[in-house]
């Protein structure tokens, strides 16, 4: 069954996050992702070795499926330039736009969600560093691959140096393609529509769009296959670690709070002094809101016993129900005017 939140679950979430802090925090993950891929270039010779030593390994397991896909895409362009604008393009929007839909309605998953793929970046920036890897359409045409995007590259906005806009490729690392960071970033979208999708439209795309973006980085010889199991392992590994990632926050956020001398709302926990005010607020309540209506007597020499109806007046000569009055006591309404027999006659004087 989908997850739902409660509105209280969903209005503490939202007092906690902010989009202006969220997306200078968003923006600035991009840009060391962006600037890992452009300094983890490595030697090219040796990104070329890593890629043959992949192919070698795949076509031992025979698990070697992009060279059919490629030759698929390559010879129907019907399915090879869609492709190619799938891979150009979805990578950049669907995934900030899951981030938007998780801020706005389910913002009390958004945190950890954000923790997970956030995680799971930084640890792929490892891999490009460690293992620069030649992708397959980069490889000497004797092994059989053909880059669609440089083939199909008159039908988008992309030259022949992978998805970056013409006279821009020198601005990406072509060398990054271990591990796969778009079926990594695709896995974690599915997973997202999957668990918090109400619709059954949502979890069916939270299943194709993971499965059609790794045929797709095969099918355009920009990734292997073992490129992409990479990617998904690397989110299982965010995923086990974005907990920890979380409560580290939370304790230097602590931290800086007890140095600066204010006292921290952690995990929608109200500051001391807001819950003495709920506190000191339900007493006045309770002393006011007696039933019966009728008011509490004072105690014993506080001349400033609160009144339940204090600044409430009424009218000359109008009378509520069961008000006390001042001559009775605190008892019921008296039965009868003091001027009053019960006749409609003048009570005789005494």
């Amino acid at each position: 069954m989908p997850q739902t939140e409660t509105p209280d679950i969903e209005a503490a979430s939202r007092a906690r996050l902010r989009w202006w802090t969220e997306l200078p925090l968003i923006l600035l993950v991009y840009a060391c992702y962006s600037a890992g891929r452009l300094l983890a270039r490595g030697d090219v010779s040796s990104a070329v070795d890593h890629g043959l030593t992949i192919l070698r390994v795949e076509k031992f397991l025979h698990i070697n499926a992009e060279h059919p896909l490629n030759r698929l895409f390559t010879r129907e362009a019907w399915l090879g330039i869609p492709a190619d604008f799938w891979y150009a393009s979805l990578h950049y929007l669907v995934t900030p736009a899951i981030l938007i839909w998780l801020f706005r309605s389910r913002s009390a998953h958004y945190r950890a969600a954000r923790t997970w793929l956030m995680t799971s970046t930084f640890i792929g920036l490892i891999g490009f560093t460690l293992l620069p890897t030649c992708p397959p359409r980069l490889l000497s045409a004797g092994h059989g691959f053909v880059d669609t995007m440089a083939q199909y590259s008159s039908y988008g906005w992309w030259g022949g140096e992978a998805s970056a806009p013409r006279g821009m490729g020198g601005m990406t690392n072509q060398y990054a393609a271990m591990p796969s960071l778009h079926v990594g970033w695709a896995l974690w979208c599915g997973v997202m529509l999957w668990r918090h999708g109400r619709t059954p439209a949502a979890k069916a795309a939270g299943v194709i769009y993971p499965l059609v973006t790794t045929i797709v980085v095969m099918g355009t010889a920009n990734h292997y296959f073992l490129d992409a199991v990479a990617g998904a392992a690397v989110m299982g590994v965010g995923f086990l670690l974005a907990p920890l990632v979380n409560r580290a926050a939370d304790h230097a956020k602590a931290a800086f709070a007890d140095r600066s001398g204010s006292v921290p709302s952690i995990s929608g926990v109200a500051p001391v002094s807001e819950v003495s005010a709920v506190s000191e607020a339900s007493a006045v309540s309770r002393v006011s809101g007696t039933s019966g209506g009728s008011s509490p007597s004072a105690a014993p020499g506080d001349a400033r016993a609160p009144i339940v109806s204090g600044g409430c007046q009424t009218s000359t000569g109008e009378r509520i129900p069961r008000q006390r009055d001042a001559r009775f006591g605190s008892g019921a309404e008296p039965s009868a005017s003091p001027t009053d027999a019960g006749d409609g006659a003048p009570a005789p004087a005494r």
